[in-house]
């Protein structure tokens, strides 16, 4: 069981509906949501504004993002299609489909990794977006399903839980959680906000060493840090859960 530490915050456009974050070649990407609003953006970190902005089709839900050497590979929900873009001019190079909803989606330096909103997880052909296999991800009581959006680091899956504020980490090869994240306190940092929805968003900057998370509509994104708890069971952030 972990808690988490806030090491920085940092401004976060508070009309960002977030689905997907990922941090690549010193800018924030991020993916936002809802139909006929959805976006793909490049942001800047310190300041939260929006260096480059592209509106995706308006018949789409915007979802899961992650950056693929100089790709950034978009999903949609329902519309089983995702988009590939050329990560510096935002335009499109290609799309693909596949036969579930689309959630989030991240990669371990091989493989894609997709979720879609089930206990699965499918890997990808990062070329062919073929499915190479796949994981059920369980922990001590079954299987956790509302898997959502994703961020391999340091060798793990960390996914955010829909509708929880908290991460689970997830090992590549078996879908057994290793452990959890509870962010719950990280809405008391958010002021009056009464529009922020969900925790939604996970990004690692590899080369900062750094974790940043926000959610959907929140005016804040912050760097975090994960401590281990202490003192308390490892059931108490899943007790809404069950």
């Amino acid at each position: 069981m972990y808690d988490v530490a806030v090491v920085r915050e940092f401004p976060h456009d508070p009309g960002a509906f977030t689905q997907g974050l990922t941090f690549s070649h010193r800018y924030l990407y991020e993916s936002t949501g809802l139909t006929g609003k959805s976006s793909l953006r490049r942001v800047e970190l310190e300041t939260g504004q929006v260096a480059k902005f592209k509106p995706l089709p308006g018949i789409v839900f915007g979802e899961g993002l992650t950056a693929w050497a100089d790709k950034l590979i978009v999903l949609t929900w329902r519309t089983g299609v995702g988009f590939v873009f050329d990560r510096e001019s935002f335009e499109q190079q290609g799309e693909f489909t596949y036969p579930t909803e689309g959630w989030g989606i991240t990669h371990d330096g091989r493989e894609l990794i997709m979720s879609d909103g089930s206990a699965r997880l499918y890997f990808l052909d990062p070329q062919t977006f073929s499915e190479t296999r796949r994981i059920e991800v369980r922990d001590d009581r079954g299987a956790v399903t509302r898997l959502n959006e994703l961020e391999f680091i340091k060798g793990e899956i960390f996914a955010n839980i829909w509708c929880e504020d908290v991460i689970a980490r997830i090992s590549p090869d078996t879908g057994q959680v290793r452990g959890w994240i509870d962010l719950r306190g990280l809405r008391d940092r958010l002021g009056q906000s009464h529009s922020a929805e969900v925790l939604n968003g996970i990004a690692y900057d590899a080369q900062g060493d750094r974790i940043l998370v926000t959610g959907k509509l929140w005016p804040k994104l912050f760097e975090i840090r994960i401590v281990a708890r202490s003192g308390r069971s490892a059931t108490d952030c899943r007790v809404a859960r069950r």
